[in-house]
């Protein structure tokens, strides 16, 4: 399906996932965490930030990779991203739902 956010349009899938990494910007991310309630802060988007090098590289995403990051504990990844963390910085990053993840 597609969205509209300001002058970008995106293809998302039936779960709000984008189709197409590349259509990813900061505004989309910003649309994209206003709709699940989140206002971005510099710890979001330190978070997102890291998540799309993660997807780039082509490694897997998990809750114990986010742990081992250093980037942020888990306790504070879930009150940045509540009600399934890594379902939602994957949303608002841009990149595909973690396998991980039902």
């Amino acid at each position: 399906m597609e969205k509209q956010i300001g002058n970008t349009t995106i293809h998302l899938d039936q779960e709000g996932y984008l189709t197409d990494f590349n259509e990813w910007n900061e505004s989309v991310a910003e649309a994209l965490a206003r709709e699940k309630g989140i206002t971005l802060t510099d710890k979001h988007w330190e978070v997102i930030r890291f998540v799309r090098e993660k997807f780039q590289k082509g490694e897997p995403l998990s809750i114990r990779s986010i742990k081992k990051s250093g980037v942020v504990d888990v306790k504070e990844f879930y009150e940045l991203f509540p009600g399934g963390p890594l379902k939602t910085v994957s949303l608002i990053a841009g990149i595909p739902k973690p396998k991980s993840c039902i």
